[in-house]
């Protein structure tokens, strides 16, 4: 079995600063590069789609799991591959990052709604 490439300590950090992250899904040049919430657990990075719609980004990602991330600002990009997760118990310590890091009053509408607990997607490199 091969093991799962981690991201490099300093890029996790930025991670698990920044409010957004850039992502490109699928490795189709017409996806645009949109920013998306994330958190990172135990070293891993975990993203989360308000929207199921055809062509959003984890629509893509389930048609073709590769993609890009830009952290903080970069215009230089991290090929990621995207891994549904499957897990009730990492899907609850992922919930659990979404609350202490987006935390403000308009944000935890977005955090405690079922729908994008389903989405739940660690992004890994590629």
């Amino acid at each position: 079995m091969a093991t799962k490439k981690t991201f490099p300590k300093a890029t996790l950090e930025k991670i698990q600063k920044e409010r957004m992250l850039g992502i490109r899904a699928g490795t189709n040049s017409e996806h645009k590069i949109i920013g998306i919430w994330v958190v990172t657990v135990n070293g891993r990075v975990f993203v989360r789609s308000w929207s199921k719609k055809p062509r959003s980004w984890w629509r893509t990602f389930l048609e073709d799991p590769h993609g890009t991330i830009y952290v903080a600002g970069s215009k230089r990009g991290v090929k990621v591959r995207a891994i549904q997760v499957k897990d009730k118990k990492l899907k609850d310590l992922v919930t659990k990052a979404y609350k202490e890091k987006y935390n403000k009053p308009g944000d935890i509408q977005y955090v405690v709604q079922k729908s994008p607990r389903d989405t739940t997607t660690e992004l890994i490199v590629n």
